[in-house]
Parts: structure tokens; sequence; C-alpha cells
């Protein structure tokens, strides 16, 4: 007596379809799953039969063996409960399925019966598609996100009867839809952050828009108190809003991950991630023993990667980043497969100047001796430092500008300019999309030195040697200047653009002599 159903299962953010073999035979009674299976799904052989006992379902001893195919593909997680009950109910019943070969089964079994929500609905739902299932079912907590790809019946499922009585056609269930552009609208309203609640700070909050125009990574360097955390969280809210295409892969990003809030369908905000400097480099940038797992510069993407106190991070964990900023992704090589994530993040740094954070302070008198500073620094390499574009130093605040009414610009007046800075950037390399991106060494410095003037790039030049900056900095002063000049909606890049460009690479030279 042999029955099969489909589900699927996730390798990184990327799913595969999944072959689910139910053979029930007279024997030593016995439940085995093979397939590869992780211990979480080998323990669904004791839910599964729970739940069909106390779904009012009878479960002789017979000798049941499940199969995960393909069999050399590592299956984890405990999604594949409903269609391994299913299947091997229909085994034992010999029913037959009329469409069992279009349909795909998700969900965990309580011991009730009833089914508990999965991760990673919507990249499954998207690749179900391309392979031309028709209707997938699911736990009713997962029947939005779902419902979010179009060209598949998404039928939620609270129980496993009800499951097995819509398969059976016993039961008719209408697809379950919803409204994409309205969860937008829904979503849209004022940041939590602003950046008029930040006073004084000018030249930083000037720093903090042209790296949001960009997409420019940036790192601020000053004493304790002096506003670096309170500025990084308000750059989303400065940010262009996500697109369709951008809020799909950022969700599909956070489900598989199991971080989408209970009720959420769609990531509709940029991420801002800041983890705590005690993370391992696993974390960051993704990997783990076992099971490859996202790490936080993918969790970022599309968003910002805040990393708090620099220089406490340990190096090795640092250094790992300097490949996913260049390309934008991340590879995670195991011996049986290669998993890809993407990493397309803006990285905000910030740090003291020294240990005690006082080091060149007018307020405070500096404690730590000049070997412990220069220790200090060392903590970031040259080549990450080298990977970040704007360098800025942010003094202490004086009380009057603590004290004054003045709020200052609003994020949206800020996100304004922004917005037809990008825009301005997206009609230039229309032809080209993948030029617009923040890049090292793409032709599109071509295109920005003959925008330039030639007093501006007698003033690069000049500042090349003056500051001994490498070529990657070049390149990076480069597109920083064209986004100051997009910003004063300027078609040509003058000696003010590249001035100010300049102005934030001088922390390539030492903290205290610059």
């Amino acid at each position: 007596m042999y029955a099969k159903t489909y589900s699927a299962a996730v390798l990184g953010i990327a799913a595969y379809p999944i072959e689910i073999e139910a053979h029930v035979e007279l024997g030593l009674p016995a439940f085995q799953v093979v397939g590869l299976p992780d211990s979480s799904v080998r323990e669904s052989k004791e839910r599964v039969q729970a739940a069909l006992k106390n779904s009012g379902f009878e479960v002789p001893s017979r000798r049941y063996t499940v199969n995960l195919a393909p069999a050399d593909v590592r299956k984890e997680g405990s999604m594949f409960d409903l269609p391994i009950a299913i299947g091997v109910l229909a085994s034992l019943n010999r029913w037959t399925i009329p469409i069992v070969e279009e349909t795909a089964l998700f969900g965990e079994l309580s011991l009730d019966g009833s089914l508990r929500p999965a991760h990673g609905i919507l990249p499954i739902a998207t690749m179900l598609v391309k392979r031309g299932f028709k209707r997938i079912l699911v736990p009713e907590a997962n029947a939005d996100e779902a419902a979010i790809m179009e060209g598949l019946e998404v039928i939620p499922i609270d129980t496993l009867r009800t499951a097995i009585e819509y398969m059976t056609g016993e039961q008719t269930i209408r697809p379950h839809t919803v409204n994409v552009k309205q969860i937008f609208q829904q979503a849209l309203g004022k940041d939590l952050y602003d950046l008029q609640d930040v006073k004084g700070q000018a030249g930083v909050k000037r720093a903090l828009e042209v790296a949001a125009a960009g997409g420019h990574n940036l790192i601020m360097v000053g004493p304790p108190g002096a506003g670096k955390t309170m500025i990084a969280k308000r750059l989303p809210s400065i940010l262009p809003p996500l697109t369709l295409e951008e809020s799909l892969e950022t969700t599909a990003i956070h489900s598989v991950a199991g971080l989408l809030p209970s009720g959420t369908a769609l990531v509709t905000r940029r991420p801002f991630r800041a983890p705590h400097h005690t993370i391992s480099d696993a974390a960051l940038v993704g990997g783990g023993v076992g099971t490859v797992r996202a790490g936080e510069i993918t969790l970022a993407h599309h968003g910002v990667l805040f990393l708090d106190e620099l220089p406490e991070f340990q190096r090795n964990v640092l250094e790992v980043m300097r490949q996913p900023l260049e390309d934008r992704k991340v590879l995670i090589s195991r011996t049986r497969s290669t998993v890809e994530f993407p990493s397309n993040v803006m990285l905000v740094c910030s740090m003291n100047p020294c240990p005690c954070g006082h080091f060149g302070s007018t307020l405070r008198e500096c404690t730590c001796a000049p070997a412990d500073v220069a220790r200090y620094m060392a903590k970031i390499s040259g080549p990450l430092l080298d990977r970040i574009d704007l360098h800025v130093q942010v003094p202490a605040v004086n009380v009057q500008d603590l004290s004054q009414t003045d709020p200052g610009e609003p994020s949206s007046v800020v996100r304004d300019r922004v917005l037809r800075a990008r825009t301005r950037q997206l009609e230039r390399f229309a032809s080209r999309p993948g030029l617009f991106k923040n890049a090292d060494m793409q032709p599109a410095d071509i295109e920005v030195l003959a925008m330039a003037q030639p007093q501006a790039l007698e003033h690069l030049r000049a500042s090349m040697s003056r500051l001994s900056l490498s070529a990657r900095a070049y390149h990076r002063i480069l597109k920083v200047a064209r986004t100051i000049a997009d910003l004063a909606e300027s078609d040509e890049v003058n000696r003010e653009h590249m001035a100010e460009a300049v102005h934030y690479r001088d922390l390539d030279r030492p903290y205290w002599q610059a």
C-alpha cells in the first residue's frame, strides 16, 4: 500500500520541491522516516500518530516507511508533518486523491491535530508557481504570506481533519487572497525615529543624507554621548521606501529565519539590524554547524547594518565582512552544497576615539596613554576602513545646542531630497541598472570622470597624494562626489562637490592627526 504527497524545503533562502512517499505493510510495528531527515523530521512520527488518533482516525499497528525525496539533500523542520500524515492515511485506506499531483502541503501538527505555522512559506510559494503547482495547503497563520504570490490557490487549514476532508473532496474551502497594495498603504505612517529629534550635529546629519542618497557606508567617530547611536537609528527614516520587489525579497529572508511578526504578511520597512559586539563571525555573515543559516548582514538586506562600538568586535568577525560588502552577496561553501545569501546593505559603524572616549576633546581630558590610543584605533584594519565611504567625526554636543527650541528638519524633508537624488541616479543608468549599486571598480566611474570639472579632478589628484589614499578610495570618492552633485541637482561634479567627498576620507589618517 503506497501513497505520495508533495511538499517543499528551503536551502538558504531558495526552495526546492520534496516528494513524500508513504508505504504501509504487515510486519513488526515500526515507523521509519528516511531520506536524510534531521531530528525534528524524525520526531514527526510521534506527532503524526498522536494527531491522527486524536483526530478520530485509526492507526493500526503496521510497518510504516516514509521517504523524503530527493534522499541526498538534508531535510529539516516540522513543516512535513501534514503531508506525512495525509500520505500515511491515504496508503492505509488506499485513497486516490485526484488533486495530489498539483497540491503542496505544509504545517506542523500539534498532538490534538491542530496546525502550527511554518517558516519560509513565501520562497516556497514562489518556487511552486514556477514549478506549475496550482494550490498550497498552509496553516491559517501563514495564509496571508502565501497569498502574496499570485498564480497559486492558497487554502488555509486549521486542523488535520479539515485538510483530509478538503483533499478527499468532502469539504470545499475558498482560496485565501490578500491585497498587496492595501498592505503597503497600511504600513505607511510616521517613522518611530525622526531626524529632527537630534539636536545640533549639522555636519553629521549632512553626512547621513549623503550616505542615504548614494547607499554609501558610513563610520562615525566621537566621544560618548555625542549622539552616534541616536543618529544611526534615524537613517532608515530618510531612506527611500522599499519597492515591491525589495519587499518580497526581504520578506522571504525574514520568513526563512522565522522573524516575521505574527500577523505580518509583508516586510514593508527597511530592516535595521544592530548586533551586539559579542557576535560570532558565523552569526554575522551566515553559516553554522549542520544547517546553513543567514547572518545579520543578510537579515539587513535592503536596509542598514549598524555596528556600535566597532573596536569591541572581534577582529576576525569584522574581517569576514570585507568580501560581502563588495560583492553584495555571501557564499557559504559546504562539502555537499554551496548556499548564497544576498547582502546589499548600508554599513553604519560608530566608535570612540580612544578607550576612555575623550581623546582630542575640548570638554574633558583624555586619560589614555598614547600607546593605548594607537592600539585602540589599530583594532580596525585598513582594508575594512577602505571599504567605508564616509568617515565622520562627531563632536560632543554643547549645552546651547541641547537647549535650542528649533526642531530642525524632519526626516520627511530630508527623504524628499534623497529621493530626488536617487531618481537622477536611476535615470542616468536606466539602461544599465546594475551600475547604480555602490560596488567597486565599476565602469560608471568612467562616466563620473567625464562629468567632473578639471578643477575637481585636480583637487582629487592632490588629495590622493596628500592623504596616501588607495585606488579603492579613489573610486569611492568619485562615487561620493557624484552623489553630492546629485543632491545639488548638478549635472557636473565641481570642485566643491569633490572637496566635500575628500573631506569624508580624512579619517584614513589616524584620528588624532586629523
